[in-house]
């Protein structure tokens, strides 16, 4: 998220090197966007300890196959660390990491030879040189415990997100700048290494990403244009092909976190957060085709505003969140310190129309 952000009015456009830049209220800027429905948090986590500051940012969820019930979701305070949360939001545990802004996170990835629920997170501790930071999360304390940090270039760590392809481990490293570099990890040894197998570009400030696994396509939000989609493989093509723009009508900028929503069957939807109006925006994985747009409205929790992450599992997670949970970070919390608010998947398809 930036603090400052100007949407142009079409009459500036042609102006705009002269200085006419007129910031839209958020009243207009839903006005102008395709209409969305509303839907209604079922649950919240326990608001980040950096208080009136632009801190919670991005989460990630572990679904526990045998106890969907006992399910973590990690989320950043790009301030401080990371927090370890249960689906009653409480918090369970917290790592100082300092200024971590995205996450994700796999289970199952094999560390020293024994299977671990494997943390990344973006580290921007310092500005000049992105890294990975690693952590196992057990899932029964729910403590996170530090592997290590990974190189992943010169410059500012902004998104982050995870894939196995091809029978290798990798992170894609989204740097502030719009640069994308994709990070072989070789989690076998004590501490963890990495090599940047290749590198790709976008043309001004990128974040989110996500990794269908399934087509092998990887998909980054470039906050002021859209969404873009490239080859995840390793020796795949770097040229990437737009999505959708953010015009002001389905996206409204800032584009900014991108989920992933699989099965049943094919059916598989992309999400990006549409923080200009304060909206979520789905498309259809398969063609790329506009799905629809909803909102979190006020309702037992309160409303997301200028979300920046998201997170999205389709699955039980218990009788709350049944079909799935999706997850928005919630950028203006009462009390000043902002949190993530958990949505049951169910109710976003019935409000949008989609299939069961």
């Amino acid at each position: 998220m930036r603090v400052a952000k100007f949407v142009l009015v079409p009459a500036c456009l042609s102006l705009f090197l002269g200085g006419c830049a007129t910031e839209l209220p958020i009243g207009e800027r839903i006005a102008r966007a395709t209409p969305a429905v509303n839907v209604v948090a079922r649950g919240e986590t326990v608001p980040v300890g950096s208080v009136n500051q632009d801190a919670a940012d991005d989460p990630a969820i572990w679904r526990n196959p045998a106890r969907p019930e006992a399910s973590l979701i990690v989320g950043t305070d790009k301030k401080a660390g990371l927090y370890a949360y249960g689906l009653d939001g409480q918090i369970r545990d917290f790592f100082d990491a300092g200024r971590v802004n995205n996450v994700d996170l796999r289970a199952d990835v094999l560390v020293a030879g024994t299977p671990q629920i494997v943390v990344a997170a973006s580290d921007r501790n310092d500005l000049t040189q992105a890294k990975v930071a690693l952590f196992t999360l057990d899932p029964i304390s729910a403590k996170l415990t530090p592997l290590g940090t990974v190189a992943a270039g010169a410059g500012e760590a902004y998104g982050i997100c995870l894939a196995q392809t091809e029978g290798k481990f990798f992170a894609f490293m989204v740097l502030k700048d719009g640069t994308i570099h994709q990070v072989a990890l070789d989690l076998a040894g004590q501490t963890p290494s990495g090599q940047i197998v290749r590198t790709m570009k976008l043309g001004t400030q990128s974040e989110g990403c996500v990794v269908d696994e399934k087509t092998q396509r990887l998909y980054v939000a470039e906050e002021d244009v859209g969404l873009w989609r490239f080859d995840a493989r390793p020796t795949g093509a770097l040229t990437p092909s737009k999505i959708a723009p953010a015009d002001g009508k389905n996206i409204v900028a800032d584009a900014e976190g991108v989920a992933l929503a699989e099965g049943p069957g094919d059916a598989r939807y992309i999400l990006v957060s549409s923080q200009g109006d304060n909206a979520y925006t789905i498309y259809k994985a398969s063609d790329e085709s506009y799905v629809g747009r909803f909102r979190i409205a006020a309702g037992t929790f309160g409303a997301t505003e200028e979300t920046d992450g998201i997170e999205l599992i389709v699955g039980d997670f218990g009788s709350a969140f049944p079909g799935g949970l999706f997850i928005a970070q919630d950028g203006m919390q009462a009390g000043g310190a902002q949190n993530f608010k958990l949505v049951a998947w169910d109710d976003i398809k019935a409000a949008i129309g989609l299939p069961n």
